[in-house]
C-alpha cells in the first residue's frame, strides 16, 4: 500500500447512515468499496451508540473465525476515555454475505484495505485525530501490518497484539518441508480445502460448553470454518514478511498466554493456556515488529486473552490500561 496523508475533507462531505447493531448499545455501519472477484466486499464498522467525546481512538480487529463481540473491551477503553471502534473485515461475522466463502482471502492485503476504509471514516467523518489499532490473533497480524505499511499509518500511535497470529503452530519439520508445499498449492488451487482448527478452542468459549461467552455461533462456529489453500498461502506470505523484519515505528504493546497446550479433546487445561498458537513464536518474533516493542506473558490465560477468566482478565487489562497512560501521555 503506498504512502498518503489522511484524506481530505471533501470526502467526509456525506453524512454516514448508522444503524441498529446485533450488540446492545452498540450501532454499525456498512463500509463499500473494497476490491475482489466476489465483490461487492463490504466490511462493517461497529461503535457505541453514545461514545465518548475524544480525537483519541481505539479501532479493534478480530481473528479468524471471529467477529467483534466483545462489548467489555468498549467500556472499559471509553473509561479511559478513549473512543472505541471494532470493525468486521470482508467475509467475517457482519460483512459475511451468502455468496461468500466465509473468512477466505488469498491476500492479507484485502484486510489492510478494510482498515483503510475504517480509518478513512475514523479520520473524515468522525472527528478522530490519532487510533491505536487493537488486534487479535490474524487481527494482530493485520493490524501489524498496516502499522508497518498502511497508508495512514503516520497517525497510529499505538499498536496493542493480543495473541497475534505470527507463525504458524506446527511442528519444525512440518514448517520446513509441509508449509512451503502447502502454501505452493494455494497458488494453484486457491479452494482446496485443508484440515481445519478443531472444536477444542470453541468449547472453551462458549457458555453451551465449558466457556461463559455468547456470540453468534453462525458467525463464530465452534468447529471454525473451512481452511482453504489460499487463505493458507495467504497467512504463509505474511509470515514471511514479519520473519523478514516490520518497521513500526509506534509503541507496540504484545499480549500472549504464559503457556500453550496441543490436545485433541476439551479439558480444564485448556482453559488456561493457549490452544491455538506457540507462545514461543510470538516471543521468537514480537521483537522483530519494531523498536518500541513490549512484550507481556499474561499467566492462566487462553488464545483470546481478553475473554479468559474474570482475574486473569483484569491482570490483562491493567497491563494495557498502563501501557496506553503511559503511552498516549508520552508522545
Amino acid at each position: 500500500m503506498s504512502v498518503d496523508s489522511r484524506p481530505a475533507a471533501s470526502d467526509a462531505s456525506a453524512p454516514r447512515a448508522w444503524v441498529p447493531d446485533v450488540l446492545a448499545g452498540f450501532e454499525q455501519s456498512t463500509l463499500e468499496g473494497g476490491r475482489a472477484d466476489d465483490a461487492p466486499v463490504p466490511s462493517v464498522l461497529v461503535r457505541r451508540c453514545d461514545g465518548v467525546a475524544s480525537r483519541t481512538a481505539v479501532l479493534y480487529v478480530h481473528g479468524f473465525v471471529d467477529y467483534f463481540f466483545q462489548s467489555h473491551l468498549a467500556r472499559a477503553h471509553e473509561e479511559l476515555g478513549l473512543r472505541f471502534y471494532a470493525l468486521d473485515l470482508r467475509r467475517h461475522g457482519r460483512a459475511l454475505r451468502a455468496h461468500q466463502r466465509p473468512n477466505f482471502t488469498t491476500d492479507l492485503d484485502e484486510y489492510l484495505e478494510d482498515v483503510d476504509l475504517a480509518l478513512t471514516e475514523l479520520f473524515g467523518r468522525e472527528g478522530v485525530e490519532r487510533v491505536v489499532l487493537n488486534g487479535h490473533s490474524t487481527g494482530g497480524l493485520v493490524v501489524a501490518l498496516y502499522a508497518h505499511r498502511g497508508r495512514q499509518r503516520e497517525h497510529v500511535g499505538g499498536v496493542v497484539l493480543n495473541s497475534p497470529f505470527l507463525d504458524m503452530n506446527l511442528p519444525a519439520w512440518q514448517q520446513r518441508w509441509i508449509e512451503p508445499v502447502l502454501a505452493g498449492l494455494g497458488a494453484w488451487w486457491p479452494h482446496l480445502r485443508l484440515p481445519g482448527l478443531g472444536s477444542v478452542y470453541g468449547q472453551s468459549l462458549h457458555r453451551q460448553y465449558h466457556g461463559s461467552w455468547d456470540y453468534n455461533l453462525d458467525w463464530k462456529p465452534i468447529d471454525g470454518f473451512t481452511v482453504f489453500a489460499g487463505w493458507f498461502r495467504a497467512i504463509h506470505r505474511a509470515h514471511r514478511e514479519v520473519a523478514q523484519g516490520l518497521r513500526i515505528e509506534c509503541p507496540c504493546l504484545v499480549l500472549h498466554a504464559q503457556r500453550s497446550l496441543r490436545c485433541r479433546a476439551w479439558s480444564p487445561q485448556t482453559m488456561v493456556a493457549d490452544v491455538v498458537l506457540n507462545v514461543a513464536d510470538i516471543e521468537r518474533l514480537a521483537p522483530r515488529l519494531g523498536p518500541r516493542v513490549e512484550i507481556v506473558a499474561v499467566a492462566d490465560a487462553i488464545h483470546d486473552v481478553m475473554l479468559s477468566a474474570p482475574a486473569v482478565r483484569q491482570t490483562a487489562w491493567r497491563q494495557v490500561h498502563d501501557w496506553l497512560v503511559r503511552h498516549l501521555r508520552n508522545d
